[in-house]
Parts: structure tokens; sequence; C-alpha cells
């Protein structure tokens, strides 16, 4: 018989790696292909920083927040990394809502990964 316990493990692991994928992803195409993502860094970085200079770092701080999310080490710092690091995305260039849509549903479920990882630890004594 699954407790809440289990069944709590399994929604935080579906979760991580739902967001790990998309972390990864961006990571690896950004180094296989720079030219495709540097257009979606936010303008106001790359008037700070170059795209050519800014991408690499953002990509390998991506790749280190997918190892984290799945470590599972820490997750309430991780899910706050991953919304903020999401919603900064969306927030920073609202011009591309077209295709940054979709983060947005990446943030909900990094904040519902920090709401689990909140909430008890164990399940209730009957």
């Amino acid at each position: 018989m699954k407790t809440i316990f289990d069944q709590r493990r399994i929604v935080s692991l579906i979760l991580r790696i739902g967001l790990a994928f998309a972390f990864f992803y961006a990571s690896l195409s950004a180094f296989v292909s720079p030219n495709d993502w540097v257009g979606y860094l936010p303008q106001v970085i790359r008037n700070i920083v170059p795209g050519t200079t800014i991408l690499p770092i953002f990509s390998s701080f991506e790749l280190i927040l997918a190892v984290w999310l799945l470590s599972g080490w820490q997750l309430t710092y991780a899910a706050l990394v991953a919304a903020a690091m999401l919603g900064g995305i969306v927030i920073l260039d609202p011009s591309l809502l077209l295709i940054t849509f979709r983060d947005i549903s990446l943030v909900f479920m990094a904040i519902a990964l920090y709401a689990l990882e909140l909430g008890p630890q164990s399940s209730p004594k009957k």
C-alpha cells in the first residue's frame, strides 16, 4: 500500500525530471548551436554583456541546475532558483512571450516542487 510519503516522493521525482529536462535540453542545445539560442537571451542582458560571452555561462548554470534538481539535494532552494530563473526569462524580455510562454508553466512546476518540499515529510499517523 502506497503511503502519502511514497506519493510525495513520486510527485517530486516527476516534477524534478520535467524541470531538469527543460534545463538539460536548453543547455546542451545552446552549446551545440549557440547561434540558435543567443537571440533568446534578454536584450537587457545582451546590452551589458555580449550574448556570445554570457550564453556559455548561462548554459553551464542551466546544466548545473538540472543536475541539482535531479540530485534531490536542498530541493527547496533548487526549486526557487529554477522558478526565479524561468520567471526572469519571461519578465526580462516580454517581446518573446510567443516563444517563452511555456516557461510560465515551468515556473509553476518549480513553485509546486517548492511547495511540495516545504510540506510535511512523513505521512500522518492514523
